[in-house]
C-alpha cells in the first residue's frame, strides 16, 4: 500500500476497527452501563460513537468492523447507520475481555491481509487532515510488516495516560518505539514531559490483521487460541456476529498494549499534534467545550446568574445556579452530581461508594 503524488491512499482500503465495549463510569451520571459515554453526544450533535465512525467517512477506507457488548447491539448499529456509517460487520462480545481479545474478534473477521486502523469510540480528533496525514506516513512500514501507533503530542505531565519514548526515525515521520511507560508518577511524568521524546499513548493503532494475529500467537497463544474457537463457533445473524460466549469466557483478559504491543520488536509510533482528548472526565469535556463569557460550559435547561468557569449539564430537570465559581453540576435522570472543577476524577470514589451501598 502506498500513496500517490498528492497523498491520498491507494490500492486496498483501510478497514477502521471501532473498539465500542467501555462503560465510560467517570462521565457519571449521564454515562452508565446501559448508556455508556460512546453513546451520547457530549461534544456535538453527534455521539462519540458517530463521530468515531465518521473520520474514516471515505473512499479510503472501507466500512468498519465495530465491536461492542451484547446489550448496546441495537444502539450502536442504529446510530451508526443514522450516520450513514452502516458497519460492514458487528461483532457482540459475550463477556467483557479488554481490547487485546477485541481487536483479536476483529482481526479474525477481516481479511488476513487487511490493513486495520483501530480505534476507541469515545475520544475526540479535531485535526482530521493531521490525523489522515499520520495515517499515510504509517502505512510503508505497515506494509512491511511493523505494527503503528500514534503518538499525541503532549501538553502536560498527564498522569491518567499511558507515555511513549520515540525512537530512531525509520522513516519521514516514523519513529521506532523505544519504550512504553505506564501512567507514571507526576514526577516521572514532568521529567519525559521536559524531555520532550516522549508523547501520550492514544490507543489508536494501524497494522496488517494477519501481523497481529501473528505477534498474539507469539506473545499470549491462550489468548489466540480463545479468539479463534470462539469466532469458529459464533452465531451470525446479518451484519452481527456472536461470538461463542463459552470459548469467549475462556479468554484471557488484558489490553494490546501488555498482550503485543510491549512485546513486540517491530513497533513503530508517528508523533502527531491532531486536538486529541479522551474526554475522560468532566474537567476533560470542559476544557475542549465552547464557553460563554465567563468560562461556563453548559447544555440543557440551565440559568446560570453571575456564575463562572463551571461546566452544568442537564438532560431533563432544570438547573439555576447564582453566584457560584468553578463548579460541575450534571443531572441525568433522577442523579444529580456536584463536585469542584479539578476533582472530577473522583467520580470514581462515588461510583465505588454506591457500589459498596
Amino acid at each position: 500500500m502506498v500513496r500517490d503524488n498528492e497523498g491520498a491512499f491507494m490500492h486496498n482500503q483501510i478497514v477502521p476497527v471501532i473498539l465500542s465495549g467501555g462503560s465510560g463510569t467517570r462521565l457519571w451520571p449521564m454515562s452508565k452501563p446501559e448508556m455508556p459515554k460512546q453513546l451520547l453526544a457530549l461534544t456535538a450533535d453527534e455521539t462519540m460513537l458517530q463521530l468515531t465512525a465518521q473520520r474514516t467517512n471515505s473512499n479510503d477506507f472501507a466500512a468498519p468492523i465495530v465491536v461492542a457488548g451484547q446489550r448496546h447491539a441495537d444502539l450502536v448499529e442504529d446510530q451508526l447507520v443514522d450516520a450513514g456509517t452502516p458497519p460492514q460487520a458487528l461483532i457482540l462480545e459475550p463477556v467483557a475481555r479488554n481490547t487485546a481479545p477485541a481487536i483479536a474478534l476483529a482481526a479474525l473477521v477481516a481479511k488476513p491481509e487487511d490493513v486495520l486502523l483501530v480505534m476507541p469510540s469515545d475520544h475526540v480528533i479535531a485535526d482530521l487532515d493531521a490525523f489522515h496525514a499520520a495515517i499515510r506516513a504509517a502505512l510503508p512500514m505497515v506494509s512491511q510488516g511493523w505494527l503503528a501507533t500514534f503518538g499525541i503530542a503532549p501538553d502536560k505531565p498527564e498522569t491518567g495516560y499511558g507515555w511513549i519514548q520515540v525512537g530512531r526515525e525509520i522513516a519521514s515521520g516514523v519513529h521506532q518505539v523505544a519504550r512504553f511507560v505506564e501512567k507514571p508518577r507526576l514526577e516521572r511524568a514532568e521529567a519525559m514531559l521536559a524531555r520532550g521524546d516522549y508523547a501520550w499513548n492514544g490507543g489508536i493503532f494501524l497494522f496488517r490483521a494477519d501481523r497481529y494475529l501473528e505477534e498474539l500467537g507469539q506473545h499470549a497463544p491462550e489468548m489466540l487460541v480463545a479468539a479463534e474457537k470462539a469466532v469458529r463457533a459464533a452465531k451470525h445473524d446479518g451484519k452481527r456476529i456472536l461470538p461463542d460466549e463459552t470459548e469467549f469466557s475462556a479468554c484471557p483478559s488484558d489490553s494490546i498494549d501488555y498482550a503485543v504491543m510491549e512485546r513486540a520488536d517491530r513497533v513503530a509510533v508517528v508523533p502527531v499534534a491532531m486536538g486529541w482528548n479522551d474526554v475522560g472526565s468532566w474537567d476533560a469535556l470542559h476544557a475542549i467545550s465552547d464557553l460563554d463569557g465567563l468560562g461556563n460550559a453548559h447544555r440543557g435547561e440551565v440559568l446560570a446568574i453571575d456564575t463562572k468557569n463551571c461546566l452544568i449539564r442537564t438532560d431533563r430537570v432544570r438547573i439555576a445556579a447564582v453566584d457560584v465559581e468553578d463548579l460541575i453540576v450534571v443531572a441525568s435522570g433522577d442523579d444529580i452530581l456536584i463536585l469542584p472543577r479539578g476533582r472530577s476524577q473522583d467520580v470514581k470514589k462515588l461510583i465505588e461508594a454506591m457500589k459498596r451501598q
